[in-house]
């Protein structure tokens, strides 16, 4: 089955207000900065984002949140977005943090088919007591507070239960992708990406090379094309456009 759409827009064209979707990228590193930019120009609004973090130095995400496009974020960072801890602080967002670990686990989870997973990251604090704040009243107090969960025991140690995340959509970058959706990501990139991509029904996958079916030697594929509904190929020059976070230099 070839899944290769011809422009970033088609390849978003259903994706309505109010959506959930799982986007891959750790800081600047394997972000659909592509498809978010589709999205931005289709004036999707309401969306409901898990994601490890929600954009740095005005890309990625960024762009969506800046223009008031996202609702609810699940994510585990919210690192040095200024404009994130604005929106947040002053009740326009809502966020469910949740550990960085738990969050990849969700999402693996929830594309495997499994609802629910115990763990013991979080147990005696607020992501198992509840009581963290999902959503400010812009004043200073707390609006919406989240759900205490069930915690168990297995051979004397406590676990909470969390559940599988699975969206409507899920947007991801990969260094190579075939017709038929396998991908392969690059180091580091390979963050999150393969994770969101298993949690989304619908799954989007911009390629910085676009190969042909058998090109990528199946033990070198990270994510099979079961996963992938969707091959977006990148221009040479959006492939190549890439920022650095941190830069630094040797004495």
């Amino acid at each position: 089955m070839d899944k290769v759409v011809a422009t970033a827009l088609e390849a978003v064209a259903d994706v309505p207000d109010g959506a959930s979707l799982a986007v891959g990228g750790f800081g600047l590193s394997g972000v659909p900065n592509v498809l978010i930019q589709a999205l931005y120009e289709r004036r999707v609004s309401g969306l409901s984002v898990v994601s490890n973090n929600c954009g740095a130095m005005e890309s990625g995400l960024a762009v969506l949140l800046a223009a008031g496009r996202i609702a609810r974020v699940t994510g585990s960072y919210i690192g040095a977005n200024k404009e994130f801890a604005r929106q947040y602080l002053a009740g326009e967002l809502e966020v469910e943090l949740i550990p960085q670990g738990t969050l990849a686990e969700r999402l693996r989870a929830g594309g495997a088919g499994i609802p629910a997973f115990y763990t013991p990251a979080g147990v005696g604090t607020q992501v198992a007591d509840g009581g963290l704040p999902w959503r400010y009243d812009g004043q200073g107090g707390v609006a919406l507070a989240s759900p205490p969960k069930e915690v168990r025991e297995f051979d004397g140690t406590p676990y909470v239960l969390e559940r599988g995340i699975r969206t409507d959509f899920a947007l991801v970058r990969a260094a190579r992708g075939d017709r038929h959706g396998n991908l392969v990501f690059n180091k580091s990139a390979r963050n999150f990406n393969p994770l969101a991509a298993m949690a989304g029904r619908v799954t989007v996958a911009e390629v910085e090379e676009l190969v042909e079916p058998g090109a990528i030697d199946p033990d070198a594929v990270h994510l099979p094309g079961i996963f992938v509904q969707r091959v977006l190929a990148l221009t040479p020059e959006q492939a190549a456009d890439k920022r650095i976070e941190q830069r630094t230099v040797s004495s």
